[in-house]
């Protein structure tokens, strides 16, 4: 969410909050990963944690959800309808009885919360029927409306696997809330989502609180945490370094790592990251009269681009509008209905690379990351040397490289996506969304990272984000992608 927004009016807390930690605590084999936290949520208002990407901000969640890995242990206390839980002694079993009926949660990866052999419609109406008790008519009834209101009455038949990233998180988003809990624990929910989904996502939360729901938002869009208001808690290494009312905390940050926080956003980064590549060689990619039709709606036709070593080019466009789909048939990996696609003839396939804008579809769930990179160095002959160095420069902990994908955060799994990429030197690399999952300094990091690899290698970028002003900042030019309607 980028527009910027007026924060709603902050009132004195009520007394009893509806949940409330206490000393909320996660280690990893004698490691703390997260140092004690108290906190409380309250009907009506909204608690937001912010901060770096890995530092504890989704283990704290998951802790006050007994979702950890079960390689982390979680410790300290949770009070919920006056009953205390042990959130160090089996915390899955004792928490399962409040999922859905007290307390849910959106995860941050919306594929791993999503059955991927259940149509959307189903994904919704069970929730309604199994937990909230519905009839089978009434509770299709109401995930209809659920999804008419998120925009996905067109999707309400389609798979997961058939969904654009935005749809999928509008869709884990209305699962969610099917079961009615009246605390909700949003991870990320607007990450990948276009403005006007990030506003349709607000109005939804507001309505939440002003149905007297408790509100823990875990966010890098300072837009939506300005939005919403409430209180904001700064999180940094595992700790909880600055919390303030929303409206004190952006006007006068107290914290040195909160204000570099706020100044990181992409409006403020200097122009001098986008300088322009030459044009006068031959092409890496070269596309003529590209069309394409996707489910009854024509996504573009008669679309043309050329693309030079080392030039920066952004899409834009809302969600579902075709930009994956595009990248998609520039790499080969879809085919169009119309038109056609030529590769420079001296490039291998392999050097035409994509990072994915859901993680977690790129790698292999039960298996160990590190062995996600071994796999193509041994496959394509490359030298494994190179792995530290890329690891440095991506400001990843090589301890990452033992975990499974569902131990490490979203932006650190998308940083390995990048770094696995980089294995091979490529000469294209189609970014679709490789920020949506990092803070700001983190995204600007990457970004100029990025950058600076395109300039230094000749390494083209086709770079996806519905962050205009990210866009406007490097972008050598922007390409504007937006679906027409089917012909009749």
């Amino acid at each position: 969410m980028k527009a910027p927004m007026k924060a709603p009016m902050t009132f004195s807390q009520p007394e009893r909050p509806l949940l409330s930690a206490q000393r909320v605590g996660v280690s990893s084999r004698g490691q703390v990963l997260v140092k004690p936290q108290s906190l409380a949520l309250y009907a009506g208002r909204c608690l937001t944690i912010v901060g770096e990407t890995g530092s504890g901000k989704s283990l704290l969640a998951q802790a006050l959800m007994g979702l950890l890995p079960q390689e982390l242990e979680a410790s300290g206390t949770m009070t919920l309808d006056d009953r205390i839980h042990d959130l160090g002694a089996s915390p899955r079993q004792a928490l399962r009885p409040l999922w859905g009926r007290r307390v849910c949660i959106l995860p941050q990866e919306p594929m791993l919360a999503l059955d991927p052999t259940m149509r959307a419609l189903a994904q919704v109406e069970e929730g309604h029927r199994l937990v909230r008790g519905l009839s089978t008519v009434a509770a299709r009834q109401q995930a209809l409306e659920d999804l008419q209101r998120l925009d996905l009455a067109g999707a309400s038949a389609k798979l997961p696997g058939q969904l654009s990233g935005g749809m999928a998180q509008r869709l884990a988003f209305a699962a969610a809330r099917a079961a009615g809990g009246s605390i909700l624990i949003a991870d990320e929910p607007t990450k990948g989502l276009d403005a006007s989904r990030c506003r349709d996502v607000l109005a939804l939360l507001r309505q939440e609180l002003a149905e007297g729901g408790a509100l823990l938002l875990i966010t890098h869009d300072l837009a939506l945490a300005r939005a919403l208001g409430g209180e904001i808690a700064v999180m940094l290494e595992g700790s909880i370094v600055e919390r303030a009312a929303a409206e004190d905390l952006f006007l006068r940050p107290a914290h040195a790592y909160t204000r570099r926080l706020i100044e990181a956003e992409p409006a403020c980064w200097p122009s001098a990251l986008r300088q322009g590549a030459k044009r006068d060689g031959k092409p890496l990619i070269a596309a003529r009269d590209l069309a394409k039709q996707r489910g009854g709606r024509r996504l573009f036709s008669d679309l043309s681009i050329d693309i030079q070593p080392g030039e920066i080019i952004g899409l834009s466009g809302e969600s579902g509008a075709g930009k994956s789909t595009l990248g998609d048939i520039l790499l080969g990996l879809v085919t169009p209905d119309a038109g056609r696609v030529e590769r420079h003839p001296d490039m291998g396939r392999l050097r035409f690379q994509k990072i994915y804008q859901d993680p977690p579809a790129a790698f292999a769930p039960s298996q160990r990351l590190g062995q996600a990179m071994d796999d193509v160095v041994r496959r394509h002959g490359l030298d494994a040397r190179q792995i530290p160095p890329l690891l440095k420069r991506l400001r990843l902990d090589a301890a990452l490289l033992t975990r499974r994908t569902d131990q490490v955060s979203g932006g650190e799994l998308q940083r390995l996506a990048l770094l696995r990429a980089l294995l091979v030197d490529p000469v294209f690399l189609f970014a679709d969304e490789p920020t949506s999952r990092l803070d700001p300094i983190t995204q600007r990091q990457i970004v100029e990272l990025m950058v600076e690899l395109a300039r230094e290698r000749g390494l083209a970028l086709l770079f996806v984000s519905h962050d205009t002003a990210l866009l406007q900042a490097v972008c050598d030019r922007i390409l504007p992608i937006t679906s027409e309607k089917a012909a009749g």
